[in-house]
């Protein structure tokens, strides 16, 4: 298969560059396989769509502020974005300047913490903090929200909170499981009174996810990879849903890989490490039923896991259908329910 498969047209206007004044608020385009192809509805309405028994899995990784700035010794400005923490002072990040810094070299954040630039993997660098410093307490003095490149604007304070799942728990991920977004309290309540389960797992997302796919045929791309962490408690909720008859539900494509990538031997064990695993059309689910996602990038390896999922005629069919509806797209975006 090929990128050129999964494009689409979108006015750019129907990028969301700005959340809803309420998270449930957003718009829910349905997907299912009786009746009709699909159906409008607001996310408000998702309770009333699952059954009780059914069991959501929730990505409960946490965005850390992962964008921040730094001077060369040359006087030079430094974009840092963080794509993993390693330990209290080491981390690997993606750097942006006119003239990239050499290994070796020191750069000096805004609150005089010094940076030491080491080896370059790839697109990354690997950075040590000097001294006692540490990256938590640097980025959540310094440190940005890291909105999404296509969100055309500066992060501002209201994003410290909507570009975080309410449920959050674990810091480090530098993008947010946006499908989460539109879940506030009262949904969750909601759920809980339908007797629907919940089970998390953690993946902490990375900037690759908005990497476009350098090579046109499919089998050809090697996916960015991803820290995760699938447990027992987890493997058990599923084996009970399974055994009470409910379905697995992903909340995310985040999700969909952490359970995915825990199952590739057929079977959903516990599982803690990288993952780059990528699902495109012909890939065997093992364990999601249904999932609920946003709108994704046109070409872009998300859109490709749900096609994979929904096949590639019928999301992008829906895609149109969004479009032509005035859908909000990506992160701040509206949501899709796909059973």
């Amino acid at each position: 298969m090929k990128v050129s498969d999964f494009q689409f047209e979108l006015p750019e206007e129907l990028i969301a560059q700005r959340p809803l004044p309420d998270r449930s608020a957003s718009r829910l385009l349905h997907l299912q396989r009786s009746g009709p192809a699909w159906v409008d509805r607001q996310f408000a309405d998702l309770p009333e769509l699952l059954r009780g028994g059914d069991l959501l899995v929730f990505n409960n990784t946490r965005v850390i502020p992962a964008r921040l700035w730094a001077s060369k010794a040359t006087g030079g400005r430094v974009e840092i974005l963080i794509e993993r923490l390693v330990d209290a002072r080491h981390a690997v990040a993606q750097l942006r300047a006119n003239r990239k810094p050499q290994q070796g070299s020191e750069l000096i954040a805004e609150n005089d913490v010094r940076i030491e630039v080491g080896d370059r993997e790839g697109e990354f660098w690997r950075l040590m903090l000097d001294g006692d410093d540490n990256w938590a307490g640097l980025l959540e003095a310094v440190g940005h929200m890291p909105l999404p490149p296509y969100i055309e604007r500066a992060d501002e304070a209201e994003d410290r909170d909507r570009y975080q799942t309410v449920y959050g728990q674990v810091p480090g991920a530098v993008a947010a499981p946006t499908a989460g977004l539109h879940f506030d309290k009262d949904i969750l309540h909601r759920l809980e009174a339908r007797g629907v389960e919940k089970a998390w797992c953690t993946l902490h997302v990375g900037a690759g996810t908005f990497q476009p796919v350098r090579v046109e045929n499919l089998e050809d791309h090697r996916m960015h990879a991803e820290w995760l962490a699938v447990d027992q408690d987890l493997v058990d909720a599923v084996a009970r849903a399974r055994k009470r008859g409910g379905r697995v539900i992903a909340v995310g494509t985040t999700s969909v890989r952490a359970l995915e990538t825990a199952a590739a031997d057929g079977e959903l064990r516990p599982f803690t490490g990288d993952s780059r695993l990528f699902i495109y059309p012909g890939y065997p689910f093992r364990v999601v039923d249904a999932m609920i996602t946003n709108f994704h990038l046109s070409g872009s390896t998300l859109l490709m896991l749900v096609s994979a999922f929904a096949g590639t005629e019928t999301v992008l069919a829906a895609y149109r259908h969004a479009v032509e509806q005035r859908y909000r797209f990506f992160s701040y975006g509206d949501a899709m329910l796909i059973e």
